[in-house]
């Protein structure tokens, strides 16, 4: 491993001039000039939206307020505890965040994935042993794609230290339409025997505390399903990471009460353009 990153930056200093000179760098997101070809200018950097705290104790998700009981946990993980063991999102939904998505998931800017992992491996914890799962596609897809853009996040995660990555233990063994604008109980339909664990990925898995990819987190039926298959497989644990999370209504959430509950799902919410 150490070779190839020497590689890597040997190549880069080498070729990265003619590349530069050929393309020059541009902001994925508003086209300006930058400095490197990986990364943004300066202002679109700033309109990013980091989850801050204080959050829920169950789901992260951020509260209004600043002066917070330690355990202060959100309305809708108090009218619906979640089974995952919470949620690490590089950035909060905004223009910014879903132009990203959008030039890297249907514009195949696939070179901005290490970028994506780096930014949502700086919410997670120290390095560990666990083991990274991208949400899968169904391979009608991924046909179609060319490429799972939940699998590169998850790659540039383990890269990173972040855990071992089985690539293949969820499989979406039936094609599924877009979840936006539908209801709780329609999603519930659509994803019903969708997703499953591979053999494979059941052994993987097993006994093991696990990380959950995704690019971007929406109503969270699809990684509900994801969640629910992983602990049927003997998971011990579930932790949702993805690069943008939509919250429904405002940023903020209604502070419920300190508790120590069991553990939900994400709020609904409405058709994000860039998710599926």
């Amino acid at each position: 491993m150490p070779a190839l990153r020497s590689a890597r930056r040997f190549l880069a200093q080498t070729l990265g001039p003619a590349v530069d000179l050929v393309y020059p760098p541009r902001c994925p997101v508003c086209g300006e000039g930058i400095a490197q070809q990986v990364g943004l200018c300066a202002a679109c950097w700033e309109q990013l939206e980091i989850p801050s705290e204080p959050g829920c104790a169950l789901c992260q998700r951020p509260f209004a307020g600043s002066v917070l009981e330690a355990g202060a946990v959100c309305a809708p993980c108090m009218f619906s505890p979640p089974n995952h063991a919470g949620i690490a999102a590089a950035t909060l939904y905004n223009d910014v965040s879903r132009r990203l998505v959008l030039a890297f998931k249907h514009g195949r800017r696939i070179a901005l994935a290490p970028m994506l992992a780096r930014l949502m491996a700086a919410r997670l914890p120290t390095p560990s042993d666990r083991i990274i799962v991208p949400v899968p596609l169904h391979r009608r897809r991924l046909w179609y794609r060319g490429f799972n853009q939940a699998a590169l996040l998850a790659r540039g995660l383990a890269a990173l230290g972040h855990g071992t990555l089985a690539v293949d233990a969820l499989v979406r063994s039936k094609p599924t339409p877009t979840l936006g604008g539908l209801g709780a109980k329609a999603r519930r339909r659509a994803l019903s025997g969708a997703i499953r664990v591979s053999e494979r990925g059941a052994q993987a898995v097993r006994g093991r505390e696990v990380i959950l990819v995704d690019d971007v987190l929406t109503s969270g039926a699809t990684s509900q399903a994801c969640v629910a298959a992983l602990k049927r497989a003997g998971a011990t644990s579930v932790t949702i990471c993805c690069f943008a999370r939509v919250l429904d209504g405002e940023h903020s959430a209604t502070i419920a009460q300190p508790a120590s509950l069991p553990q939900s799902e994400t709020p609904e919410t409405t058709k994000v353009s860039g998710a599926t």
